[in-house]
């Protein structure tokens, strides 16, 4: 084994390895730290690791840190169907939480139940927080999965429990405008966060924690992955164009 540098051992010569720690993925090359490079577990293929890792710790951190889940936990996540959705639904499901998801289309609502969610909601159907309320007996969520931002942000703080936590960490609809903290007090004394990854594979232990785990759980099939979206890296554009119309699921990969 060698060492690649202070704290980044157990690689080999020839070992496959994977990193969500560079910028310029739409590059045939990328030149990255050895500190931010994850060793691939054997049986685990190259696109099946890409697929697993950006989301997949994004998945385990939320689940695992910023909202601890534990048996008997009720979260609501939203897009239910995308890379984190269907990953974070059976993280969760996996810690014996109960899980309610938004998706858009019927087709989408049978993945979300098949990643182990106990409720799917349509929401171009009904509305959400009628429907969360309904489903919680009134009771509302203990905390809320929510990458959609503008559009879903106030529906979110509206379907929690009181001291429930809103983890904030996307924004596809666009970014949640101003907002007065004095509303989490009337709304039940809420908590809310904006995560990012980098805060959560801020050290070299975390990073191996989150990823050893997620990897691991992948190269088992313990961890389902959906990679029916594969464009070569000429159509990058056409991919980007795919994701913001919402028609692919599961994680989007380039190959160069």
């Amino acid at each position: 084994m060698e060492e690649l540098g202070p704290g980044v051992t157990g690689f080999a010569a020839g070992d496959a390895v994977a990193s969500v720690g560079v910028l310029g993925s739409y590059a045939e090359y990328a030149l990255v730290s050895a500190v931010s490079l994850v060793k691939v577990p054997a049986g685990l293929s190259m696109q099946q690791s890409a697929a697993a890792l950006l989301q997949g710790m994004t998945a385990h951190y939320l689940s695992h840190s910023t909202y601890p889940l534990k048996a008997g936990d009720t979260a609501l996540v939203h897009a239910g169907a995308g890379g984190v959705g269907l990953l974070l639904t059976q993280m969760a499901s996996r810690l014996a939480a109960k899980v309610i998801t938004t998706v858009s289309t019927a087709d989408k609502a049978k993945l979300s139940r098949e990643a182990g969610a106990s409720d799917v909601i349509l929401y171009m159907e009904k509305d959400f927080v009628e429907e969360v309320k309904r489903l919680t007996n009134g009771k509302g969520v203990d905390v809320v999965y929510d990458s959609v931002g503008k559009t879903s942000f106030e529906g979110s703080l509206n379907c929690l429990r009181p001291r429930g936590l809103l983890a904030l960490f996307g924004a596809s609809s666009g970014p949640v405008p101003p907002f007065d903290l004095i509303q989490l007090s009337g709304k039940g004394s809420l908590f809310i966060t904006r995560p990012t990854l980098w805060h959560y594979v801020a050290t070299r232990t975390e990073l191996e924690w989150r990823a050893g785990d997620v990897l691991s759980w992948a190269a088992k099939g313990e961890l389902k992955l959906r990679t029916e979206f594969v464009y070569p890296l000429s159509e990058a554009a056409q991919a980007q164009i795919d994701l913001e119309a919402r028609k692919t699921t599961g994680k989007i990969l380039l190959e160069p």
